[in-house]
Protein backbone atom coordinates (compact mmCIF):
# COMPACT_ATOMS: atom_id res chain seq x y z
CA UNK A 1 0.00 0.00 0.00
CA UNK A 2 2.82 2.38 0.91
CA UNK A 3 4.61 1.70 -2.40
CA UNK A 4 1.41 2.33 -4.31
CA UNK A 5 0.81 5.64 -2.51
CA UNK A 6 4.38 6.73 -3.22
CA UNK A 7 3.94 5.86 -6.89
CA UNK A 8 0.56 7.60 -7.01
CA UNK A 9 1.91 10.76 -5.40
CA UNK A 10 5.02 10.95 -7.55
CA UNK A 11 3.70 9.83 -10.95
CA UNK A 12 -0.06 10.34 -11.06
CA UNK A 13 -0.91 13.21 -8.72
CA UNK A 14 1.12 15.95 -10.50
CA UNK A 15 -0.54 15.52 -13.93
CA UNK A 16 -4.00 15.21 -12.35
CA UNK A 17 -3.43 18.39 -10.36
CA UNK A 18 -2.32 20.16 -13.53
CA UNK A 19 -5.50 19.02 -15.23
CA UNK A 20 -7.62 20.27 -12.33
CA UNK A 21 -5.87 23.64 -12.31
CA UNK A 22 -5.90 24.04 -16.08
CA UNK A 23 -7.27 27.49 -16.94
CA UNK A 24 -9.98 26.35 -19.34
CA UNK A 25 -11.25 23.55 -17.10
CA UNK A 26 -11.42 25.94 -14.16
CA UNK A 27 -13.40 28.36 -16.32
CA UNK A 28 -15.81 25.54 -17.22
CA UNK A 29 -16.22 24.58 -13.57
CA UNK A 30 -16.74 28.15 -12.39
CA UNK A 31 -18.87 29.06 -15.38
CA UNK A 32 -21.23 26.13 -14.88
CA UNK A 33 -21.75 27.23 -11.28
CA UNK A 34 -24.02 29.99 -12.62
CA UNK A 35 -26.46 27.32 -13.81
CA UNK A 36 -26.86 25.63 -10.42
CA UNK A 37 -29.41 28.04 -8.83
CA UNK A 38 -31.64 27.78 -11.91
CA UNK A 39 -31.39 23.99 -12.01
CA UNK A 40 -32.30 23.77 -8.32
CA UNK A 41 -35.27 26.14 -8.70
CA UNK A 42 -36.44 24.20 -11.73
CA UNK A 43 -36.03 20.95 -9.79
CA UNK A 44 -38.19 22.26 -6.95
CA UNK A 45 -41.02 23.00 -9.38
CA UNK A 46 -40.40 19.64 -11.07
CA UNK A 47 -40.85 17.74 -7.82
CA UNK A 48 -43.85 19.75 -6.63
CA UNK A 49 -45.58 19.39 -9.96
CA UNK A 50 -44.90 15.69 -10.45
CA UNK A 51 -44.91 13.96 -7.06
CA UNK A 52 -46.01 10.32 -7.56
CA UNK A 53 -49.03 10.55 -5.25
CA UNK A 54 -52.62 10.59 -6.53
CA UNK A 55 -53.83 12.71 -3.61
CA UNK A 56 -51.20 15.36 -4.41
CA UNK A 57 -52.07 15.39 -8.12
CA UNK A 58 -55.74 15.90 -7.22
CA UNK A 59 -54.82 18.64 -4.75
CA UNK A 60 -52.77 20.79 -7.14
CA UNK A 61 -55.02 20.05 -10.13
CA UNK A 62 -54.22 22.16 -13.19
CA UNK A 63 -51.35 23.86 -11.35
CA UNK A 64 -49.16 20.78 -11.93
CA UNK A 65 -48.64 21.22 -15.69
CA UNK A 66 -48.21 24.97 -15.16
CA UNK A 67 -45.29 24.26 -12.81
CA UNK A 68 -43.51 22.53 -15.67
CA UNK A 69 -43.24 25.91 -17.41
CA UNK A 70 -40.66 26.94 -14.80
CA UNK A 71 -38.85 23.62 -15.28
CA UNK A 72 -38.62 24.08 -19.04
CA UNK A 73 -37.62 27.73 -18.68
CA UNK A 74 -34.73 26.97 -16.31
CA UNK A 75 -33.44 23.72 -17.81
CA UNK A 76 -34.07 25.04 -21.31
CA UNK A 77 -31.44 27.80 -21.16
CA UNK A 78 -28.52 25.97 -19.52
CA UNK A 79 -26.41 26.24 -22.67
CA UNK A 80 -26.99 29.99 -22.83
CA UNK A 81 -26.15 30.44 -19.14
CA UNK A 82 -23.04 28.30 -19.55
CA UNK A 83 -21.87 30.44 -22.48
CA UNK A 84 -22.24 33.58 -20.39
CA UNK A 85 -20.57 32.07 -17.31
CA UNK A 86 -17.66 30.31 -19.02
CA UNK A 87 -16.90 33.31 -21.22
CA UNK A 88 -16.91 35.54 -18.14
CA UNK A 89 -14.57 33.39 -16.05
CA UNK A 90 -12.16 32.53 -18.86
CA UNK A 91 -11.78 36.20 -19.77
CA UNK A 92 -11.34 37.08 -16.10
CA UNK A 93 -8.57 34.47 -15.75
CA UNK A 94 -6.70 36.26 -18.56
CA UNK A 95 -7.30 39.62 -16.84
CA UNK A 96 -9.47 40.74 -19.74
CA UNK A 97 -12.78 42.52 -19.31
CA UNK A 98 -15.04 39.63 -18.18
CA UNK A 99 -18.26 41.25 -19.41
CA UNK A 100 -16.78 41.57 -22.90
CA UNK A 101 -15.69 37.92 -22.86
CA UNK A 102 -19.12 36.87 -21.65
CA UNK A 103 -21.07 38.81 -24.28
CA UNK A 104 -18.87 37.80 -27.24
CA UNK A 105 -19.16 34.15 -26.14
CA UNK A 106 -22.94 34.48 -25.82
CA UNK A 107 -23.39 35.97 -29.30
CA UNK A 108 -21.05 33.38 -30.83
CA UNK A 109 -23.11 30.62 -29.21
CA UNK A 110 -26.32 32.10 -30.64
CA UNK A 111 -24.79 32.07 -34.12
CA UNK A 112 -24.17 28.33 -33.84
CA UNK A 113 -27.87 27.74 -33.13
CA UNK A 114 -29.20 28.63 -36.57
CA UNK A 115 -31.44 26.33 -38.61
CA UNK A 116 -31.05 25.49 -42.30
CA UNK A 117 -33.59 28.23 -43.15
CA UNK A 118 -31.58 30.77 -41.10
CA UNK A 119 -33.92 30.91 -38.10
CA UNK A 120 -32.73 30.85 -34.50
CA UNK A 121 -33.19 27.33 -33.08
CA UNK A 122 -33.91 27.46 -29.35
CA UNK A 123 -34.16 23.68 -28.96
CA UNK A 124 -30.40 23.45 -28.25
CA UNK A 125 -30.33 26.32 -25.76
CA UNK A 126 -30.49 23.78 -22.94
CA UNK A 127 -28.06 21.05 -21.91
CA UNK A 128 -27.89 19.80 -25.51
CA UNK A 129 -25.86 22.90 -26.28
CA UNK A 130 -23.47 22.67 -23.32
CA UNK A 131 -20.54 21.23 -25.24
CA UNK A 132 -21.04 23.75 -28.03
CA UNK A 133 -21.08 26.55 -25.46
CA UNK A 134 -17.81 25.28 -23.96
CA UNK A 135 -15.93 25.08 -27.27
CA UNK A 136 -17.32 28.31 -28.70
CA UNK A 137 -16.55 30.22 -25.49
CA UNK A 138 -12.95 29.07 -25.54
CA UNK A 139 -12.61 30.12 -29.16
CA UNK A 140 -14.23 33.52 -28.58
CA UNK A 141 -12.14 34.42 -25.52
CA UNK A 142 -8.90 33.19 -27.10
CA UNK A 143 -9.57 35.44 -30.10
CA UNK A 144 -10.26 38.34 -27.72
CA UNK A 145 -7.00 37.65 -25.89
CA UNK A 146 -5.05 37.40 -29.15
CA UNK A 147 -6.12 40.86 -30.31
CA UNK A 148 -5.90 42.58 -26.92
CA UNK A 149 -2.47 41.11 -26.16
CA UNK A 150 -1.14 42.35 -29.51
CA UNK A 151 -2.90 45.68 -29.08
CA UNK A 152 -4.90 45.18 -32.30
CA UNK A 153 -7.87 47.09 -30.88
CA UNK A 154 -9.61 50.42 -31.24
CA UNK A 155 -8.61 52.70 -28.37
CA UNK A 156 -10.48 55.88 -27.52
CA UNK A 157 -9.03 58.96 -25.77
CA UNK A 158 -8.47 58.78 -21.99
CA UNK A 159 -11.44 61.00 -21.17
CA UNK A 160 -13.91 58.44 -22.52
CA UNK A 161 -15.78 56.43 -19.82
CA UNK A 162 -14.30 52.92 -19.29
CA UNK A 163 -17.54 51.20 -20.28
CA UNK A 164 -17.51 52.92 -23.68
CA UNK A 165 -13.78 52.31 -24.10
CA UNK A 166 -14.12 48.58 -23.39
CA UNK A 167 -16.91 48.27 -25.94
CA UNK A 168 -14.66 49.65 -28.69
CA UNK A 169 -11.76 47.45 -27.57
CA UNK A 170 -14.07 44.48 -28.14
CA UNK A 171 -15.12 45.64 -31.60
CA UNK A 172 -12.42 43.98 -33.74
CA UNK A 173 -12.30 40.67 -31.75
CA UNK A 174 -16.11 40.48 -31.80
CA UNK A 175 -16.14 41.09 -35.54
CA UNK A 176 -13.59 38.31 -36.15
CA UNK A 177 -15.44 35.83 -33.91
CA UNK A 178 -18.86 36.54 -35.41
CA UNK A 179 -17.64 36.43 -39.01
CA UNK A 180 -15.82 33.13 -38.37
CA UNK A 181 -18.81 31.42 -36.76
CA UNK A 182 -21.17 32.91 -39.37
CA UNK A 183 -19.04 31.57 -42.23
CA UNK A 184 -18.85 28.08 -40.74
CA UNK A 185 -22.49 27.72 -39.69
CA UNK A 186 -24.47 29.87 -42.11
CA UNK A 187 -22.44 30.25 -45.31
CA UNK A 188 -20.84 26.78 -45.42
CA UNK A 189 -23.77 25.17 -43.58
CA UNK A 190 -21.61 23.11 -41.22
CA UNK A 191 -23.58 22.04 -38.12
CA UNK A 192 -21.20 22.92 -35.30
CA UNK A 193 -23.40 21.55 -32.51
CA UNK A 194 -23.87 18.14 -34.13
CA UNK A 195 -20.14 17.87 -34.84
CA UNK A 196 -19.11 18.75 -31.27
CA UNK A 197 -21.72 16.35 -29.88
CA UNK A 198 -20.28 13.57 -32.06
CA UNK A 199 -16.72 14.32 -30.86
CA UNK A 200 -17.73 14.12 -27.20
CA UNK A 201 -20.05 11.12 -27.60
CA UNK A 202 -17.45 8.47 -26.53
CA UNK A 203 -16.82 10.30 -23.24
CA UNK A 204 -20.55 10.82 -22.72
CA UNK A 205 -21.19 7.13 -23.32
CA UNK A 206 -18.35 6.03 -21.03
CA UNK A 207 -19.53 8.07 -18.04
CA UNK A 208 -22.95 6.41 -18.14
CA UNK A 209 -21.41 2.93 -17.92
CA UNK A 210 -20.42 1.10 -14.76
CA UNK A 211 -16.70 0.87 -15.68
CA UNK A 212 -16.65 4.57 -16.54
CA UNK A 213 -18.22 5.75 -13.29
CA UNK A 214 -16.01 3.33 -11.31
CA UNK A 215 -12.88 4.88 -12.82
CA UNK A 216 -14.22 8.34 -11.99
CA UNK A 217 -14.98 7.23 -8.42
CA UNK A 218 -11.51 5.75 -7.96
CA UNK A 219 -9.80 8.90 -9.23
CA UNK A 220 -11.83 11.14 -6.90
CA UNK A 221 -11.01 9.13 -3.78
CA UNK A 222 -7.35 8.67 -4.71
CA UNK A 223 -6.95 12.41 -5.17
CA UNK A 224 -8.58 13.03 -1.80
CA UNK A 225 -6.27 10.45 -0.22
CA UNK A 226 -3.36 12.69 -1.19
CA UNK A 227 -5.05 15.78 0.24
CA UNK A 228 -6.32 17.11 -3.11
CA UNK A 229 -10.00 17.97 -3.58
CA UNK A 230 -10.87 15.17 -5.98
CA UNK A 231 -14.40 16.30 -6.76
CA UNK A 232 -13.38 19.84 -7.71
CA UNK A 233 -10.39 18.61 -9.72
CA UNK A 234 -12.57 16.49 -12.03
CA UNK A 235 -15.73 18.62 -12.07
CA UNK A 236 -14.65 20.62 -15.11
CA UNK A 237 -14.56 17.43 -17.17
CA UNK A 238 -17.53 15.50 -15.77
CA UNK A 239 -20.11 18.13 -14.77
CA UNK A 240 -21.19 19.15 -18.29
CA UNK A 241 -21.96 15.50 -19.02
CA UNK A 242 -23.77 14.81 -15.75
CA UNK A 243 -25.87 17.97 -16.10
CA UNK A 244 -26.77 17.00 -19.66
CA UNK A 245 -27.88 13.57 -18.42
CA UNK A 246 -30.02 15.22 -15.74
CA UNK A 247 -31.89 17.48 -18.16
CA UNK A 248 -32.75 14.51 -20.38
CA UNK A 249 -33.95 12.58 -17.31
CA UNK A 250 -36.03 15.58 -16.24
CA UNK A 251 -37.76 15.78 -19.62
CA UNK A 252 -38.49 12.04 -19.52
CA UNK A 253 -39.85 12.32 -15.97
CA UNK A 254 -42.25 15.11 -16.97
CA UNK A 255 -43.41 13.08 -19.99
CA UNK A 256 -43.83 9.96 -17.79
CA UNK A 257 -41.33 8.06 -19.92
CA UNK A 258 -38.52 5.71 -18.89
CA UNK A 259 -35.62 7.61 -17.31
CA UNK A 260 -32.62 6.94 -19.60
CA UNK A 261 -29.51 7.92 -17.63
CA UNK A 262 -28.22 6.41 -14.39
CA UNK A 263 -25.18 8.58 -13.68
CA UNK A 264 -26.97 11.91 -14.03
CA UNK A 265 -26.02 14.77 -11.73
CA UNK A 266 -26.81 13.62 -8.20
CA UNK A 267 -25.86 9.97 -8.65
CA UNK A 268 -22.32 10.36 -7.37
CA UNK A 269 -22.91 13.15 -4.85
CA UNK A 270 -25.95 11.51 -3.24
CA UNK A 271 -25.69 7.75 -3.79
CA UNK A 272 -21.90 7.37 -3.49
CA UNK A 273 -20.77 10.28 -1.31
CA UNK A 274 -22.91 9.29 1.66
CA UNK A 275 -21.91 11.95 4.15
CA UNK A 276 -19.01 13.14 2.02
CA UNK A 277 -16.47 11.50 -0.28
CA UNK A 278 -15.72 7.99 0.91
CA UNK A 279 -19.02 7.88 2.84
CA UNK A 280 -17.11 9.27 5.81
CA UNK A 281 -20.29 9.97 7.79
CA UNK A 282 -20.18 6.26 8.63
CA UNK A 283 -16.60 6.63 9.87
CA UNK A 284 -17.74 9.58 12.01
CA UNK A 285 -20.48 7.44 13.57
CA UNK A 286 -17.87 4.85 14.54
CA UNK A 287 -15.65 7.59 15.97
CA UNK A 288 -18.45 8.89 18.19
CA UNK A 289 -18.62 5.49 19.91
CA UNK A 290 -14.84 5.07 20.06
CA UNK A 291 -12.92 4.30 23.24
CA UNK A 292 -10.24 6.71 22.07
CA UNK A 293 -10.65 10.18 23.54
CA UNK A 294 -9.22 11.78 20.40
CA UNK A 295 -11.46 9.91 17.99
CA UNK A 296 -14.53 10.37 20.18
CA UNK A 297 -14.09 14.13 20.45
CA UNK A 298 -13.24 14.47 16.74
CA UNK A 299 -16.30 12.41 15.85
CA UNK A 300 -18.60 14.68 17.87
CA UNK A 301 -17.10 17.79 16.31
CA UNK A 302 -17.29 16.36 12.77
CA UNK A 303 -20.81 14.91 12.98
CA UNK A 304 -22.88 18.05 12.21
CA UNK A 305 -20.88 18.91 9.08
CA UNK A 306 -20.71 15.26 7.96
CA UNK A 307 -24.51 15.11 7.95
CA UNK A 308 -24.37 17.75 5.23
CA UNK A 309 -21.68 16.02 3.13
CA UNK A 310 -18.83 18.22 4.44
CA UNK A 311 -16.04 15.90 5.52
CA UNK A 312 -12.85 17.99 5.58
CA UNK A 313 -12.65 17.72 9.41
CA UNK A 314 -12.43 13.94 9.07
CA UNK A 315 -10.23 13.91 5.96
CA UNK A 316 -7.58 16.07 7.58
CA UNK A 317 -8.35 15.51 11.27
CA UNK A 318 -8.50 11.72 11.57
CA UNK A 319 -6.59 11.88 9.20
CA UNK A 320 -7.66 9.96 6.13
CA UNK A 321 -4.99 11.67 4.04
CA UNK A 322 -1.90 9.45 3.65
CA UNK A 323 -3.27 7.03 6.26
CA UNK A 324 -2.69 3.54 4.78
CA UNK A 325 -5.10 1.84 7.21
CA UNK A 326 -8.16 4.00 6.52
CA UNK A 327 -7.33 4.59 2.85
CA UNK A 328 -8.36 1.00 2.08
CA UNK A 329 -12.03 1.38 3.10
CA UNK A 330 -12.02 5.03 1.99
CA UNK A 331 -11.29 3.80 -1.55
CA UNK A 332 -13.26 0.54 -1.45
CA UNK A 333 -16.51 1.93 -0.02
CA UNK A 334 -17.20 4.32 -2.95
CA UNK A 335 -16.47 1.53 -5.44
CA UNK A 336 -18.91 -0.79 -3.66
CA UNK A 337 -21.62 1.87 -3.34
CA UNK A 338 -21.12 2.94 -6.96
CA UNK A 339 -21.50 -0.64 -8.20
CA UNK A 340 -24.52 -1.47 -6.05
CA UNK A 341 -26.33 1.83 -6.70
CA UNK A 342 -25.71 1.53 -10.43
CA UNK A 343 -27.14 -1.99 -10.48
CA UNK A 344 -30.11 -0.97 -8.34
CA UNK A 345 -30.98 1.73 -10.87
CA UNK A 346 -30.13 -0.42 -13.89
CA UNK A 347 -32.66 -3.04 -12.80
CA UNK A 348 -35.18 -0.32 -11.81
CA UNK A 349 -35.20 -1.33 -8.16
CA UNK A 350 -34.81 2.35 -7.24
CA UNK A 351 -35.45 5.50 -9.26
CA UNK A 352 -32.83 7.43 -11.22
CA UNK A 353 -31.89 11.09 -10.63
CA UNK A 354 -34.38 13.52 -12.19
CA UNK A 355 -33.95 16.63 -10.03
CA UNK A 356 -30.97 18.68 -8.91
CA UNK A 357 -30.55 19.06 -5.16
CA UNK A 358 -27.67 20.79 -3.37
CA UNK A 359 -24.74 18.44 -2.77
CA UNK A 360 -24.99 19.34 0.93
CA UNK A 361 -28.35 17.59 1.24
CA UNK A 362 -28.19 14.90 3.98
CA UNK A 363 -28.35 11.18 3.15
CA UNK A 364 -31.82 9.63 2.83
CA UNK A 365 -33.45 13.04 2.22
CA UNK A 366 -31.23 13.89 -0.77
CA UNK A 367 -31.81 10.65 -2.72
CA UNK A 368 -35.56 10.85 -2.02
CA UNK A 369 -35.80 14.33 -3.53
CA UNK A 370 -33.36 13.70 -6.39
CA UNK A 371 -35.36 10.72 -7.65
CA UNK A 372 -38.62 12.67 -7.67
CA UNK A 373 -39.92 11.32 -4.38
CA UNK A 374 -38.98 7.63 -4.66
CA UNK A 375 -39.16 6.19 -1.13
CA UNK A 376 -37.10 3.19 -2.23
CA UNK A 377 -34.15 5.50 -2.92
CA UNK A 378 -34.40 6.82 0.63
CA UNK A 379 -34.42 3.30 2.06
CA UNK A 380 -31.45 2.36 -0.12
CA UNK A 381 -29.52 5.37 1.16
CA UNK A 382 -30.01 4.08 4.72
CA UNK A 383 -28.88 0.60 3.65
CA UNK A 384 -25.78 2.14 2.05
CA UNK A 385 -24.83 3.67 5.39
CA UNK A 386 -25.03 0.24 7.00
CA UNK A 387 -22.89 -1.31 4.25
CA UNK A 388 -20.28 1.45 4.49
CA UNK A 389 -20.15 1.17 8.29
CA UNK A 390 -19.57 -2.59 8.08
CA UNK A 391 -16.69 -2.10 5.63
CA UNK A 392 -15.11 0.65 7.73
CA UNK A 393 -15.50 -1.21 11.06
CA UNK A 394 -12.47 -3.61 11.06
CA UNK A 395 -10.11 -0.96 9.71
CA UNK A 396 -11.35 1.61 12.19
CA UNK A 397 -10.92 -0.83 15.10
CA UNK A 398 -7.34 -1.45 14.00
CA UNK A 399 -6.65 2.30 13.85
CA UNK A 400 -8.43 2.74 17.20
CA UNK A 401 -6.21 0.09 18.79
CA UNK A 402 -3.11 1.93 17.61
CA UNK A 403 -4.46 5.24 18.89
CA UNK A 404 -5.36 3.75 22.29
CA UNK A 405 -1.79 2.49 22.65
CA UNK A 406 -0.49 6.00 21.94
CA UNK A 407 -2.92 7.54 24.42
CA UNK A 408 -2.00 4.90 27.02
CA UNK A 409 1.71 5.68 26.67
CA UNK A 410 1.01 9.40 27.02
CA UNK A 411 -1.03 8.83 30.18
CA UNK A 412 1.74 6.69 31.68
CA UNK A 413 4.31 9.35 30.82
CA UNK A 414 2.19 12.05 32.41
CA UNK A 415 1.76 9.89 35.52
CA UNK A 416 5.53 9.35 35.83
CA UNK A 417 6.24 13.06 35.35
CA UNK A 418 3.63 13.93 37.98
Amino acid sequence: MERFMDFFQEKMIPPLVKVGNQRHLMAIRNGLAITIPFIIVGSIFLILGNLPFDWWADYIGELGPKMNVVVNSSFGVLGVLAALGIGYHLAKSYKLDPITGSVISFVAFLLTQVTEDFQLDTSKFGAEGLFTAIIVCMFAVEVLRFFVKRNIVIKLPEGVPPAVGNSFIALIPALVVMITVWLIRVVIGFNITDFITMIFSPVVFALNTLPGILIYSALVTLLWSAGIHGDMTLEGIADPIYIQFLTVNTAAFIAHEKIPYITASGFYSLFVNVGGTGATLCLVLLMIRSKSKLYKSLGKVSFPSACFEINEPVIFGFPVVLNPVILVPFTVVPLVLTTLSYLMMYFDIIGRPVAMVPWTMPPIIGPFIATGGDWRAAVWSAVEMVIATIIYYPFFKFAEKQQLEIEGKEENLNTVQA
